[in-house]
């Protein structure tokens, strides 16, 4: 009885996500408008690119920054070069880039970006006082020219929210690994960050692309965010503190994905580190958020399921044991019911929820129509992530203790332009 009703509530568990996130992803659908009015150019930027040992890539998002479509005079940018061992900060310095460099105070002392990221704004004083928006790139990004205007003007018009999170685009997206990268970004830039604005609901800062409150900063005592993911932990604090999380869905970070397995999964399972430790040690906040009236029930839902959305596998594997251990203590009963009807039901969904719309996600926003010959591709992909999430779910657990040991992904492709012609070119042929 009580393995079957541990099942019961696994299964309970994984169809309420299911069907949540199908819901929300139903708000993506629609032609793309733009909930803003222009304005005129007026918040000063604070640009941040943390790197470690990035001489190969950091010079392109240098040229990138000094080529924006903003008034020079409203916007700094600093490179922290963070215990390099490479030429980074002398290639930063020589492309016209500030440069902070941070150390290990000893040897065995923590690295990673959320500690650069505090040593930077230590040493840059009442940075508060001197710049309304601070924004975070990665040394490998680029960027379309007009981010800093886009978010400039949401953040005037819309009463100037705590965040804003620019959507997520990619530099490359051949071979498998990079494939499916690309696939599940562009699903979720629609069906899943626009939708929950769409909805009034926070939707999730990616850890690149994100412009942030310098007053809000600096009222939490600058960047204390320590875990392996900070984008999350920040994410996940500043909503059950009632704060706002706006999406952009005018203007991009292009960010270079992993093109190895290997590589994947260490980057996937430093982010399960991360969100099983955020989550866990979180979650009894968000429950006396909602009770003492800080967030509405809808951003309490979101958050949670968003928050609990590293345990699907977990969930199936309990569920499986205690389906399995229930037939051994009564074999009589059916172990699986593999009705044709729920084959069915279990196929139209994956067909929908990743097939179907990454393909209209991906004409919609990027104007590449449905071909057939990627069909191939898409499974392959769906094949290698199953893996890699299984990396990142149950690895990510058992090793969540540790938020110390930061892996880093090497960067390696040179990209002096970015794709945003193309993109614009490919759009206006599908809207003409």
């Amino acid at each position: 009885m009580v393995l079957e009703a541990v099942a019961g509530l696994a299964g309970l568990l994984l169809m309420i996500s299911m069907f949540y996130q199908i819901g929300v992803g139903l708000f993506g659908f629609g032609k793309k408008t733009k909930d803003y009015a222009d304005h005129d150019p007026e918040s000063r930027f604070l640009v941040l690119i943390p790197a470690h040992n990035e001489e190969r890539v950091i010079g392109d998002i240098i040229r990138n920054l000094e080529e924006m479509d903003y008034p020079r005079e409203l916007y700094d940018y600093y490179v922290i070069a963070d215990n390099c061992t490479d030429r980074t900060a002398e290639v930063a310095r020589a492309a016209g880039a500030r440069v902070i460099e941070t150390r290990k105070e000893t040897p065995d002392a923590p690295t990673g970006k959320p500690i650069a990221l505090r040593k930077a704004l230590n040493s840059l004083g009442d940075y508060q006082n001197r710049y309304d928006l601070m924004m975070i790139f990665d040394a490998d990004n680029l960027m379309d020219r007009n981010m800093f205007r886009e978010v400039n003007s949401q953040y005037l018009d819309k009463g100037k929210p705590d965040f804003i999170q620019c959507y997520l685009g990619a530099k490359n997206k051949e071979g498998v690994v990079a494939w499916f990268y690309y696939t599940g970004y562009t699903l979720t830039n629609r069906f899943f960050d626009l939708a929950k604005h769409r909805l009034g609901l926070n939707c999730p800062i990616g850890g690149t692309g994100f412009a942030m409150s310098t007053a809000y900063l600096y009222q939490r005592g600058g960047w204390t965010t320590m875990s392996l993911t900070e984008d999350f932990e920040i994410q996940v604090e500043a909503t059950l503190e009632g704060r706002r999380i706006l999406w952009n869905h005018n203007t991009r970070i292009y960010d270079e994905k992993p093109t190895d397995l290997r590589a994947a999964i260490r980057q996937r399972m430093r982010w399960g580190q991360g969100q099983w430790y955020v989550t866990f040690r979180n979650t009894p906040k968000v429950f006396s958020s909602l009770l003492h009236g800080t967030i509405s029930f809808w951003e309490f839902l979101s958050l949670l399921t968003y928050m609990y959305s590293v345990a699907a596998l977990p969930l199936s594997i309990i569920q499986a044991l205690a389906t399995f251990g229930a037939w051994l203590i009564h074999p009589a009963r059916p172990l699986l019911d593999f009705s044709a009807s729920g084959v069915l039901v279990g196929a139209l969904i994956l067909g929908y929820s990743y097939f179907f719309l990454f393909y209209l996600a991906d004409w919609m926003d990027n104007g590449i129509p449905f071909r057939v010959r990627t069909l191939p591709m898409m499974a392959a992909g769906f094949v290698a992530n199953a893996i890699v999430g299984a990396f990142m779910q149950i690895g990510g657990l058992i090793k969540c203790r540790d938020q110390q040991h930061w892996v880093k992904t090497d960067h390696r492709i040179a990209a002096r332009t970015i794709p945003a012609a193309e993109r614009s070119a490919r759009l206006r042929r599908k809207t003409a």
